[in-house]
């Protein structure tokens, strides 16, 4: 066997199973251990995979922190159909809580309601965009602003919560592992979504895809702490089965058979 299809039988390996050992590996294509982690340091400096305590995972599961602006270049159609299915679950006379992020701004883009809406914002641009609705009062938390996201975190932030009750918390993540749980590139702001959650009444997560096997820098909360998370339909099917087997309500949107229409520039 030539390296090459070495290198492809393994990259296949991964889709399939994500992850497996270096053992595992060297008995599969019948080599050395050493041969493989020689493969794998060439597959990983090509940014095909990533090398973790012995084993090869398909992505770099840590995160970066990137602005806002970068970010909402990033899978659009998806965070406007996520969205779209978050703005459903708004009710009458509603109170909720708005964290910040992309995902979340793509949310307060497709919320058009009717009757009287309470909003509590943490992002500015969110607060910007709702505050042009008549039916929406906009509380804006203070705190300190943190530039890549546009959003304010600290105490400041955190101190009002104390005197609300909402019904729900639409919250945006860097990462969801369903080991580590939920995760952001900032522990301001991940301190700041604990005190948001303590505050609603349910947590919905709002994350395409792209955000499932991956870590930020500081934790949010358990996987199993949360109520609901509305992905699309890419998510992998393992982890699609695990969330639900946990018993946390699942929304998945189909984005390869949308209506025509959507706003790809969201």
């Amino acid at each position: 066997m030539t390296k090459e299809e070495r290198h492809n039988l393994i990259l296949e390996t991964l889709i399939r199973h994500e992850s497996i050992p270096v053992s595992s590996l060297s008995l599969l294509l019948d080599v050395s251990a050493v041969t493989i982690r020689k493969d794998l340091t060439e597959l990983e400096s090509a940014n095909k995979l990533y090398r973790s305590h012995g084993k090869a995972v398909l992505i770099n599961p840590y995160i970066n922190n990137r602005s806002i602006l970068e970010k909402e270049k990033l899978a659009r159609k998806e965070k406007e159909l996520i969205g779209r299915e978050a703005a459903s679950m708004i009710t009458q006379d509603d109170s909720i809580i708005i964290a910040s992020g992309s995902t979340v701004l793509a949310f307060a883009r497709c919320i058009k309601p009717i009757h009287r809406l309470t909003v509590i914002s943490a992002s500015l641009k969110v607060s910007e965009y709702l505050g042009t609705n008549e039916n929406i009062e906009v509380i804006q938390l203070g705190g300190t602003l943190r530039h890549s996201s546009l959003s304010v975190v600290g105490k400041h932030a955190e101190a009002p919560l104390s005197e609300f009750c909402c019904s729900k918390l639409f919250i945006g993540v860097d990462g969801i592992d369903l080991d580590f749980g939920l995760t952001t590139t900032d522990i301001r702001e991940a301190d700041l979504n604990k005190v948001m959650m303590r505050t609603a009444q349910k947590t919905i997560v709002l994350a395409d895809s792209s955000k499932f096997r991956r870590r930020g820098f500081s934790k949010i909360a358990n996987i199993t702490d949360i109520d609901t998370i509305i992905t699309d339909s890419n998510i992998p099917p393992t982890i699609s089965q695990a969330i639900e087997d946990l018993g946390i309500e699942l929304k998945i949107i189909d984005i390869k058979n949308t209506a025509p229409g959507i706003d790809s520039q969201i």
